[in-house]
C-alpha cells in the first residue's frame, strides 16, 4: 500500500513540473539571456575589428613591396575579464573574417602546427612516394595579431552596467613594428525590471 502511494505522488509530482523546452533559431539572431560576453559579442567584434585593421595602408604597402598576400598568424588572445569568455571562439570569428577578406593569408597556430608537423612525420614512413608532403615547406608568418579583453562592471540595486573593451595589435613578426591597433567598445545595461536608460 504504502509503495503505490509513492508511485502515485510520484505519477503527480512529475505531472505538475515544468517542461523544458527548446526552440531553433536562426544562428545570426541576437539572443541576450544573461548579459555576459555571448556568440554575438565575438561575431560583432571580430567583424568590426578585422575589417578596420583590411581597411588600413599596411596591407597595401606589403603587397605593393613583397608582391604577395600577408600571411598572418593569431596569437594570443587573453581573456583579462570577470567573465568566462571563450577566447577559443573569437579567435576562430577573427581567423574566418581574415580569411574571408580574401586580402590575406592565415596560417595555423602552434598546436594545430604540431599535430600538422606530427602527420607530415607519419607520412614519411606510411604514405606513397607521390602523395609524401614535404617537410619544411610551411608558409612563415609576416604579422602576428596579439591583445586581450578587458571588462569594467558597475552594479546597484539590481541593475548593471558590463563594459567590454577588446584590443588588438598587428605586429611585424621580422621587425617588432606595431602595424595596426585596434579597438572594439561594447557596453550593456542589464536589469530586472522593465526600466530602461
Amino acid at each position: 500500500m504504502a509503495i503505490g502511494a509513492v508511485a502515485v505522488m510520484a505519477l503527480l509530482t512529475a505531472g505538475c513540473a515544468s517542461h523544458k523546452v527548446v526552440t531553433r533559431v536562426d544562428e545570426g539572431e541576437q539572443i541576450d539571456l544573461s548579459g555576459r560576453w555571448n556568440d554575438t559579442d565575438s561575431k560583432l567584434v571580430s567583424d568590426e575589428m578585422i575589417l578596420d585593421c583590411l581597411n588600413h595602408p599596411w596591407v597595401g604597402e606589403f603587397m605593393r613591396d613583397a608582391s604577395k598576400k600577408p600571411t598572418v598568424i593569431v596569437g594570443s588572445i587573453r581573456n583579462k575579464s570577470q567573465e568566462h569568455i571563450p577566447v577559443g571562439t573569437f579567435v576562430n570569428d577573427i581567423e574566418r573574417a581574415f580569411v574571408n577578406s580574401g586580402d590575406v593569408q592565415v596560417v595555423a597556430s602552434a598546436t594545430e602546427r604540431e599535430e600538422i608537423r606530427s602527420e607530415r612525420r607519419d607520412q614519411r614512413i606510411n604514405a606513397s612516394p607521390e602523395t609524401l608532403k614535404e617537410m619544411g615547406r610551411e608558409a612563415g608568418a609576416d604579422f602576428m595579431l596579439i591583445g586581450e579583453i578587458n571588462q569594467i562592471i558597475d552594479s546597484e540595486d539590481g541593475k548593471k552596467v558590463s563594459f567590454y573593451q577588446t584590443d588588438l595589435t598587428l605586429v611585424n613578426i621580422e621587425t617588432n613594428v606595431k602595424t595596426w591597433i585596434g579597438q572594439k567598445k561594447i557596453k550593456k545595461y542589464i536589469a530586472q525590471s522593465s526600466y530602461k536608460p
